[in-house]
Parts: structure tokens; C-alpha cells; sequence
């Protein structure tokens, strides 16, 4: 079974889930930016998060037979913070980079005017630079949010069938589907969805333009659970071709949108340091 998990926060996660990720089948990851739970209170610290997320992480998954892609946006969380916002002025500058595939995680966290504002700046972004774009939909009210959410992508320039909508769930995904967008699942160990619930989902929605991830980060959380969700639908009776469709061909699909998806990871890293999986020092 191939894995792409088209939704995982690998900042918050060890080597040691890299290594149980590459075992279960994943062979590339899209790692969104995100917030870190901690607030941000400059734009300098999201640009060294970005250098991060283009440079380090990169290297960190291909020590373990993983390409690594990410996308990079002004949260939906911090668009409400008057000290972050500066950072949609700076955004160019990183959506030209080669492992960027999307703009994203932008969308909807409390629905407030300044979210709206960062919203709709963003899909302009991603459609002026050929990008697809990665929508957070909103853990509360959920439906207002998905309906809210559409109306703005609506009114931008960005097609419905350049943006992937995630966190769905049984109440969002018939009006998700209706708009002609890509549907996301994000799969927790006690929220979101589950491995049984998504097995519903697919049985009555299908596998055409279905996203699964792992969305793994600070909290608890998974970075297996694409796995698990491919071993509940052969128990459901699909196919591997179906599996297949779902955790690797349909994010291939949508990424690849952007131009820039390199599915082969670069060569492992030369002599280490005295054994030590990180190199140190020299160029």
C-alpha cells in the first residue's frame, strides 16, 4: 500500500514517526503551515518557520524515504492578530519556492471580518501564482463555516476545482461535494473523523476527489492513521485499486496541480557524524 498524507504536521512529530510512517507505506507528505500553539508575535517568526518547513523538514523526511512538500500561508488563527497580518505582504516571496504545491492552511477558525479579509487575499494569491489552495474549515459551526467559506472562493479568481476543503465531516461533506471543490478528512485518535466513519463516507460519497490525512500534530494525535484507514476499507469489501485512488493517486492529482510535485526523494545524506542521523557541520 502507497501513502501520500496530503495533511501532516511534521514539525511536532519525531524521527522515530517518520521511520513507523515509512514502514506503513507513506512515501510523501504535504505539510501545511500551521499554528504552533504558541502565539506568534512578529512576521520574523513565521519566516524562519517557512525557511523550515522548504529546508529542514525536507531533509529530515528524506533520511527516512519520504518526499516532503509543503504549502505556506497566514493561518486563520493569527489573521486575527495585528502583528501577524504583514505576513500576507511577504507571501510572494515564498510562493515561487519549488517545494511550495499550495497556498494553505487559510480558511475559517472563528469566522471574524480580519479571517474573511485573509481569506479572500490569499486565494487571490494562489491564483495569481498558478497554486492550488488548501482551506482549513472551521472546527465550530461547521456548516455556517463550510457555506462561508464557498461563498469567498465563489468570489475569488481561484476555480473550486483548485481547492481542496478539509476537516470535513458528515455534516459538511454533501455541501462540500456540491461545490465542486476536493474533499479533505482529517482522521483522529478521539476528534474529527475516524477510521469506521470515513468507511461510511466513502461508501455513500465514492473515491473520486477524496483526500485522507493524518493532519498529526502537537495534540494527540496519529501519523499512522492513513494507514489504518486504508486496512478499514479492504475490510469493508474495496479494492487496492480504491485504497490506492484514495491515499495516493487523489493527492498526487491535486498537488500536482501546482506544477511543482517531485515525488522522488533525493539521495541519502553522506558520511555521518560519528553515527549521528543529523550531519554537523562542513557545507
Amino acid at each position: 500500500m502507497r501513502i501520500f498524507d496530503p495533511h501532516i504536521h511534521m514539525t511536532s512529530r519525531t524521527t522515530d514517526d517518520y521511520e513507523a510512517m515509512y514502514a506503513a507505506g507513506v512515501r510523501a507528505v504535504v505539510e501545511p503551515s500551521f499554528w504552533l500553539g504558541q502565539p506568534r508575535t512578529s512576521p520574523a517568526s513565521f519566516f524562519d518557520y517557512f525557511d523550515a518547513l522548504l529546508g529542514w523538514e525536507p531533509f529530515r523526511a528524506s533520511q527516512y524515504g519520504i518526499a516532503h512538500h509543503c504549502t505556506i500561508a497566514l493561518n486563520p488563527k493569527e489573521a486575527n492578530d495585528p502583528r501577524c497580518v504583514p505576513v500576507l505582504d511577504a507571501l510572494a516571496r515564498y510562493l515561487v519556492k519549488d517545494g511550495v504545491v499550495a497556498v494553505g492552511e487559510i480558511g475559517y477558525d472563528s469566522m471574524t471580518p480580519a479571517e474573511d479579509t485573509a481569506l479572500a487575499a490569499q486565494l487571490q494569491l494562489a491564483a495569481g501564482h498558478g497554486l492550488p489552495a488548501l482551506v482549513h474549515t472551521p472546527h465550530r459551526d461547521k456548516l455556517a463555516g463550510l457555506h462561508r467559506t464557498v461563498d469567498v472562493i465563489r468570489e475569488s479568481d481561484l476555480p473550486p476545482d483548485r481547492v481542496l476543503l478539509d476537516h470535513l465531516n458528515e455534516t459538511t461533506v454533501k455541501a462540500a461535494a456540491d461545490s465542486g471543490c476536493w474533499l479533505g478528512f482529517s482522521v483522529y485518535p478521539d476528534t474529527k473523523m475516524d477510521e469506521e466513519r470515513m468507511v461510511a463516507v466513502i461508501k455513500e460519497y465514492g473515491t473520486e476527489k477524496v483526500l485522507v490525512n493524518s493532519a498529526a500534530d502537537w495534540g494527540k494525535s496519529d501519523p499512522l492513521k492513513t494507514r489504518k484507514v486504508g486496512d478499514a476499507l479492504l475490510a469493508a469489501g474495496f479494492t487496492e485499486d480504491d485504497v490506492d485512488q484514495v491515499l495516493w493517486r487523489n493527492p498526487v492529482a491535486f498537488y500536482g496541480l501546482s506544477g511543482r510535485l517531485q515525488l522522488d526523494v533525493p539521495d541519502a545524506p553522506g558520511p555521518l557524524h560519528e553515527g549521528n542521523s543529523i550531519l554537523r557541520g562542513g557545507e
